[in-house]
C-alpha cells in the first residue's frame, strides 16, 4: 500500500516536487511506524487503540509486546499498515502545498492521537464484544471504511482549508500544472489494487472458511 501511494502521489505531481513527495511517504511512515510503536516494542499508540478500554474512550494496557506472542506482534504489523495509509492520503492531499517538517508533525499527531483514539471508539473489542463506545451502540467499520478514510478525509479537509491551494494555480490559469508521470501514476494505482486484497481480505482477522 504504501509503495502504491508513493508511485500515485509522486507521479501525479510536477516534476519538480515529485522527489519531495516521494521522501514525504518514505518519511511519513517512518514517523507513523515510530510513534505508533514508540521505542522498541512499547505499542504506545496500539495500546491506546486495542488495550483495555477505559469508559470506552481510550485503551490502557497492552503498551508492550510480548516476544512469546506473535499472533499479537502479527496483529501490530496488520494495523500499522493502516495507520500509514492515512498519514500517507493526508500526504497526497497537500502535495506540493506543505513544507517537509510540517508534514511530519500532522503525521504524528495522527498516528500517536487522532487514529488510535477513533480507531478505538470504533474497533475495540474482546470476547465479551466491542468496547468502544461507539462500538458499543452498534456503530460497524470494517477494512477501515470509517476509521481510515473519514479520518484521512478530515485531517486533509482541515490542512488544506489552512494551506490553501498551490501557488500560481488561479493566479495564473495559463501556467500548466502538468503531472510529472502518468506511468508511475498508473503503476501506483496497481499497487494500490493490490494491496486493498490484503487490506479488505484480512479484516476478517481470520484465515479460515468464513474469511473466504
Amino acid at each position: 500500500m504504501q509503495a502504491g501511494f508513493c508511485c500515485l502521489e509522486s507521479g501525479s505531481v510536477r516534476s519538480k516536487n515529485s522527489i519531495n513527495v516521494a521522501a514525504k511517504n518514505f518519511g511519513g511512515f517512518c514517523v507513523a511506524a515510530t510513534v505508533f510503536l514508540l521505542l522498541g516494542l512499547g505499542l504506545l499508540g496500539f495500546g491506546l487503540m486495542f488495550g483495555e478500554s477505559r469508559d470506552g474512550i481510550l485503551g490502557h494496557t497492552g503498551f508492550f509486546a510480548d516476544p512469546d506472542d506473535p499472533s499479537r506482534l502479527a496483529f501490530f504489523v496488520f494495523q500499522l499498515m493502516f495507520c500509514g495509509t492515512v498519514t500517507t492520503m493526508v500526504s497526497g492531499a497537500i502535495a506540493e502545498r506543505a513544507k517537509y517538517p510540517d508534514y511530519l508533525v500532522i503525521t504524528a499527531l495522527v498516528a500517536l492521537i487522532i487514529y488510535p483514539v477513533f480507531g478505538h471508539w470504533s474497533w475495540a473489542s474482546g470476547p465479551d464484544g466491542p468496547h468502544g463506545w461507539l462500538g458499543e451502540i452498534g456503530f460497524v467499520d470494517f477494512a477501515g471504511g470509517s476509521v481510515v478514510h473519514y479520518i484521512a478525509g478530515w485531517v486533509s479537509l482541515a490542512a488544506v482549508l489552512i494551506i490553501g491551494p498551490r501557488r500560481g494555480r488561479y493566479e495564473n490559469p495559463d501556467e500548466a500544472f502538468c503531472s510529472y508521470s502518468l506511468p508511475l501514476t498508473a503503476l501506483g494505482v496497481i499497487v494500490i489494487w493490490i494491496g486493498w486484497i490484503g487490506f479488505n481480505g484480512g479484516s476478517t482477522l481470520a484465515f479460515n472458511e468464513k474469511s473466504r
